[in-house]
């Protein structure tokens, strides 16, 4: 007897691959040749407790066939643990990782594989498929008040109408424990800052609760496949309090041309007054003309809808993103909703700008990898070692859609690839002078603290691919670089002549004696608001 363990290809595509006119190309001319199949083969054989997966032998040759399953599987339509039909349904009643057992016999000597060109001297193979039993995913959670220290504190009851009572601007910790393997978890709260936080590992999760009033929690654990989801939701579980502590302003952003603060509390409407507010933007992109200008606050308003906010207009001012803008507060008669008055700011820093649009959306270029395929990053031929890389398009890790570009990047290798069609590169416009901002989410799945440094550092790099600029470095791996998660990369880049370019997407690893797996996914290209 001879056996082996494997997975094979793709479910769907093999059923084709035996009824397409291109049988030679799988030796299937010849009368003895194994080929094994299963409903899951694209998700590593995994189901769920009480789910079922079909094994099929459309093996050709196949005098006689005996599957046999573990004690605890039982086949749908048959009776006990063995069958001698094509195709099996079975349902696993116990998670666990198990052997499925094919016992064949052929009527001569058989070819083993789907690339094998001779065949064994048997006439009897033994095929073992493991398949991986995973639970239905149940979870338990816990609350923690957390000390001023940022320690955590004491637990919290998590129980409907519990109103565990919390002063304004103070923060619990969320965790969890589960089985079942969730991909995902969401924390859900109206009332939290943020609302809500996504997690694919199981760390804990603070959340803030700034506004007064009583507030529910959601939790939802999810899996992609086998699909499966566990939610909990607790109503008015935290009661927000007045607090006498200081109010903080702890945001400063652009929204539509308007300047928001956002402030630790919620704060009095009727306490606002844009007298009391000064703005002043710096512009230092030419150096030899510098600009300040100290634009009028026309009105101050605290937003209808998130009373921690308040909204400053500007005197006919446009912001730009390389304007360094200042806000200051003059202490008048801000305050809380709690009575607590606001102090002084001073230059007070504007940090984020109104997002950008995504300028691929109006293109032809797949940003998402949504609707090409691994054909269609093609290699550029630079031999040693840009030749040394794997790509897929992977299903299970996603930022958003449902396929991201996985690429491994060998011991010393590295890669060159061009999106294509049919031959040619896909393109987008770029426009003469222009300032734009590239990026895409990374998410890091090898071990970095044995990475190189220095001139021998492991990176991303794009070029236009007529080698007529930009040339870009968004990503430059580093010990410290945060994996398991998606992070986002970017950078600035002024545009020369404007005409039509694809990216050359260079991988580096030369210096790296070690895989070096990552997946792309949501590429970004947007044209940046510069002060004339």
């Amino acid at each position: 007897m001879k056996k082996c363990k494997f997975l094979s290809v793709l479910f769907v595509f093999t059923l084709l691959l035996v009824s397409c006119e291109k049988q030679e190309e799988l030796n299937l001319n010849d009368p003895n040749h194994r080929i094994i199949v299963t409903s899951e083969m694209d998700f590593e054989n995994k189901v769920i407790v009480g789910g079922d997966i079909d094994f099929g032998d459309i093996s050709r040759g196949v005098e006689s066939r005996t599957w046999t399953l573990p004690s605890n599987a039982r086949i749908v339509g048959g009776n006990g643990t063995t069958s001698s039909e094509k195709v099996v349904k079975a349902i696993f009643n116990k998670a666990g990782v198990y052997d499925v057992v094919l016992n064949q016999t052929f009527k001569g000597n058989v070819y083993p594989n789907d690339n094998s060109t001779e065949p064994i001297d048997s006439r009897q193979l033994d095929t073992t498929i493991v398949v991986t039993v995973i639970d239905s995913i149940q979870s338990v959670l816990k609350a923690f008040r957390i000390n001023p220290d940022g320690s955590t504190g004491a637990e919290i009851n998590l129980a409907d109408g519990a109103e565990n009572e919390l002063e304004a601007s103070n923060s619990i910790r969320l965790s969890y424990t589960a089985i079942g393997e969730p991909q995902n978890v969401s924390w859900n709260s109206v009332g939290g800052k943020p609302n809500a936080v996504t997690i694919s590992d199981d760390s804990a999760v603070d959340m803030r609760f700034n506004r007064l009033g009583s507030w529910d929690i959601e939790y939802i654990a999810s899996r992609f496949r086998p699909t499966d989801a566990d939610t909990l939701s607790f109503k008015k579980v935290i009661k927000v309090i007045p607090s006498t502590a200081p109010v903080t302003l702890d945001r400063v952003a652009e929204r539509n041309d308007k300047i928001t603060l956002e402030f630790s509390r919620e704060i009095d409407g009727t306490s606002v007054n844009a007298g009391d507010f000064t703005v002043r933007i710096e512009n230092n992109t030419d150096e030899m003309n510098p600009k300040i200008l100290t634009p009028t606050v026309v009105s101050a308003t605290v937003d209808k809808d998130e009373a921690t906010i308040v909204i400053l207009e500007l005197d006919g001012e446009q912001l730009y993103n390389d304007d360094q803008v200042f806000v200051s507060y003059t202490p008048g008669a801000l305050r809380t909703v709690d009575e607590v008055e606001s102090e002084a700011i001073t230059d007070a820093l504007l940090t984020e700008f109104d997002p950008l649009d995504n300028f691929y959306t109006t293109t032809s270029y797949d940003y998402g990898f949504e609707t090409t395929n691994v054909s269609n990053y093609v290699y550029q031929g630079w031999n040693a070692p840009w030749d040394g890389y794997d790509i897929s398009m992977d299903l299970l890790n996603t930022h958003t859609g449902s396929q991201s570009l996985k690429v491994n990047l060998r011991p010393n290798g590295g890669m060159i690839i061009r999106p294509e069609s049919g031959g040619n590169p896909i393109t987008f416009p770029i426009e003469t002078g222009k300032t734009y901002e590239f990026g895409y989410w990374l998410y890091i799945e090898s071990d970095l603290s044995n990475l190189p440094t220095g001139t021998q550092s492991a990176d991303i790099q794009l070029y236009a691919d007529d080698w007529g600029g930009p040339g870009l470095i968004p990503t430059t791996f580093t010990s410290d670089m945060p994996t398991g998660k998606w992070i986002y990369q970017k950078q600035i880049f002024k545009a020369g002549a404007g005409r039509d370019i694809s990216w050359f997407i260079r991988g580096f690893n030369e210096f790296h004696d070690y895989n070096l797996v990552f997946y792309l996914d949501d590429f970004f290209l947007a044209e940046v608001p510069v002060r004339p």
